[in-house]
């Protein structure tokens, strides 16, 4: 008698899945000596743990059966008043969906928007785990011409009818840095109104700027054509999980039935916590020292990169921008270069990075790397930088051999 084989069958959309190549980078990143540019992670200075251990103690003491019980789908009712006050633009707290993470919020703003072969903009680059989010819903993705200033009205323009929606990082993008300028987001905010394209702005890193705050949100020239996520990732601790979505009365219903659907609800004890942390205006006095951490690393990277790379034009040399706020820096190689194959000759060097080409929902460019310099430290950012230039000696090297 034979026994009978498990048959498992995919979804078609699980061959769509792919791991994600930071992620895998990361890996690399955990042998010993490695200086990592890689990971898009907060660093661990900034995190406010002694809040953390009292609001732990007072969630606790407070309201122990309401903070480790089953709670509303929306989220911790007082947290959702919070969010709701600290949006510049006039916002019913019946809007704010509490995620876990704001990836939570790509996942379900995919689930309830996109259908098969719908047509779905993105900027070019742009972020990875939106990418990861919206290809199992199996959409047509576009990308939109992007440069320092941010989307490229014109080729929006002609790229924008049918479109279910227009995904945009507009400020200290992921990857590159790059914020969308006030003139560009007028220009969006009315051809979007113009031809009905709804908008989805991910903010992570909007309250990371160094020298003067970004423009005013998309979301708040035109709330009811806007879905707007936000993060406590990078402002109190990302290993919380916590995100918000602001969603227009028509979408939010199927936004929480989506989020019903995957987890219930977002943790209530954390939801509590950070509820606890943040009254009293704690974010207007510890977020300023985010700031100025992560001006001093992004500064000492450019003198770094100044110091260690030779001058020269864009074909012939690595070339970098100076990003106003935010974690990443992004760069380009010389012409001919790849960076997937300086990787290796960096690693062997003692530094990592994340190739450019996967943030492109298609065409990437191989020429560029994305540069994270807020978890190093500044010693270890001027020998990463210096270990790097070496790298790129000996790979430029080996194309001659």
């Amino acid at each position: 008698m034979t026994t009978p084989t498990s048959s498992w069958h995919l979804a078609r959309r699980a061959a769509r899945m792919n791991p994600s190549v930071i992620r895998e980078i990361l890996k690399v990143t955990e042998k010993p000596g490695i200086i990592s540019f890689a990971g898009g992670l907060p660093s661990s200075k900034t995190f406010p743990v002694a809040e953390f251990e009292s609001a732990c103690a007072k969630v606790l003491k407070d309201d122990p059966a309401g903070a480790l019980q089953y709670a509303a789908s929306e989220g911790f009712g007082p947290l959702r008043d919070m969010v709701a006050d600290m949006l510049p633009w006039n916002v019913d707290p019946a809007q704010v969906l509490i995620t876990t993470g704001s990836q939570q919020g790509l996942d379900l703003v995919a689930k309830v928007l996109i259908d098969a072969d719908s047509k779905i903009l993105v900027e070019s680059p742009t972020y990875l785990g939106a990418v990861m989010a919206f290809i199992p819903m199996e959409p047509r993705l576009v990308s939109v011409a992007s440069d320092e200033h941010g989307v490229d009205i014109a080729d929006l323009s002609q790229k924008a009818d049918n479109a279910r929606f227009l995904y945009v990082l507009p400020n200290f993008q992921n990857p590159t840095g790059n914020t969308l300028s006030e003139s560009r987001r007028a220009a969006l905010s009315a051809l979007a109104s113009q031809r009905g394209l709804p908008l989805i702005e991910d903010n992570p890193y909007g309250d990371l700027w160094f020298d003067a705050p970004p423009p005013a949100p998309l979301t708040a020239r035109n709330p009811e054509g806007c879905i707007y996520l936000g993060s406590f990732s990078k402002v109190l601790a990302p290993g919380l999980r916590l995100g918000f979505v602001v969603a227009p009365k028509a979408v939010y219903p199927k936004l929480l039935q989506a989020k019903q659907a995957a987890d219930l609800h977002s943790p209530g004890f954390n939801q509590r916590m950070i509820a606890e942390v943040m009254k009293d205006g704690f974010l207007e006095r510890h977020v300023p020292t985010i700031r100025a951490l992560y001006k001093a690393q992004r500064d000492a990277m450019l003198a770094a990169l100044a110091h260690e790379m030779p001058a020269g034009d864009a074909d012939n040399t690595l070339t970098w921008n100076s990003p106003a706020g935010g974690m990443f820096l992004w760069a380009r190689l010389p012409k001919g270069m790849r960076a997937v194959d300086l990787l290796p000759f960096a690693v062997e060097q003692g530094v990592a990075f994340v190739p450019g080409a996967p943030f492109y929902a298609d065409h990437g460019d191989e020429r560029t790397l994305r540069l994270s310099f807020v978890t190093p430290s500044v010693d270890e950012i001027h020998r990463g930088v210096a270990a790097l230039a070496v790298a790129l000696k000996i790979y430029a090297a080996s194309l001659q051999a």
